[in-house]
């Protein structure tokens, strides 16, 4: 379970570091920070694999449970709201939620609460 480890901190890190390296070249055109912000799309999806993964090992897991469940209304709730023409305040809400997530799968898999 180690590698759960190593993966999901390399999802979270990689963001990161393509973000400093953009900060540390003083890059005018903002490639480094474009690159660092679409990198965000692959954390999320190497997330929500590693989830489904730990939740296939351990499907009676309530963590991993409410993980699973929290994407699924992340994603329906951003789906209506594209329906609806993008109400603000959904969206604003919508904003830190990505973060949140992976602040709680990272939890849950440092804390190895997926026992």
């Amino acid at each position: 379970m180690k590698t759960l480890k190593y993966i999901n901190t390399f999802a979270i890190g990689f963001p990161i570091t393509l973000l400093l390296i953009g900060i540390i070249i003083n890059d005018a055109a903002g490639n480094w920070i474009g690159f660092a912000l679409f990198s965000t799309m692959l954390t999320g999806l190497i997330q929500v694999l590693l989830g489904l993964f730990l939740l296939y090992k351990n499907p009676k897991n309530k963590h991993l449970r409410i993980y699973i469940i929290s994407v699924i209304l992340f994603f329906l709730l951003w789906f209506i709201n594209a329906q609806i023409n993008y109400l603000n305040i959904i969206t604003f809400i919508l904003f830190p939620i990505p973060l949140i997530l992976a602040t709680y799968l990272s939890l849950i898999i440092y804390k190895k609460l997926y026992l």
